[in-house]
């Protein structure tokens, strides 16, 4: 079964990578598959939450720096030694359309779609009007990984699935930890923009 399942995802990896290919992607995905050109945006998304946006961004920029620590050490030092899965950029090279470097050894789960998947799960929570475009922006990430040829289709995906599951784990948490504030009458949880809890009947 598992490797029915693994042919299946490089049968769909090759139709990605190399029957999809064309001259507007190979130019444009590997530009938003490189996570040195997104450091600064995001720098500066989470600064502007954490100083402009008021409590509510304050608490989202401090959740997120926990879920993307979490799902990038996790999925780094732990998920992809253990599942030991070549990428296709080292396993199968000659079949595949390699349009940036080979990256590392092991490619399962992918940090990129976790850490994008997290962040938008997160910043969706708390900016629920973005919550659509964010969603996007971390599946076009995610699909330029595949495209590129550093990742099969699975990895991708699971690791969609493992960024979103780890912040809905800490999103959990500061669920209870609200609650339980504004139970004891500490309103510090509770965003300007929201009605005073002490007027209403929850």
């Amino acid at each position: 079964m598992i490797a029915g399942l693994d042919r299946i995802d490089r049968l769909i990896l090759i139709f990605l990578n190399r029957v999809l290919s064309n001259a507007v992607f190979d130019w444009f995905m590997p530009i938003i598959t490189n996570q040195d050109l997104w450091l600064v945006p995001l720098i500066l998304v989470w600064l502007i939450l954490l100083i402009k946006g008021g409590k509510r961004g304050r608490i989202a920029a401090v959740i997120l720096v926990f879920t993307i620590a979490m799902t990038d050490v996790l999925a780094a030092q732990v998920i992809k030694p253990v599942m030991g899965r070549l990428r296709p950029s080292h396993a199968i090279p000659d079949m595949i359309n390699l349009l940036v470097g080979r990256g590392g050894k092991y490619g399962f789960v992918s940090n990129h779609a976790a850490n994008m998947f997290a962040s938008a799960t997160i910043l969706g929570y708390f900016y629920t009007r973005w919550r659509s475009w964010l969603f996007i922006l971390a599946g076009v990430v995610a699909f330029s990984r595949v495209y590129v040829g550093v990742h099969y289709p699975g990895d991708v995906l699971f690791g969609a699935l493992f960024g979103y599951g780890v912040a809905w784990l800490w999103l959990t948490l500061w669920v209870i930890l609200k609650m339980r504030e504004l139970k004891r009458g500490h309103t510090w949880v509770w965003y300007a923009d929201d009605p005073n809890p002490a007027f209403t009947d929850d």
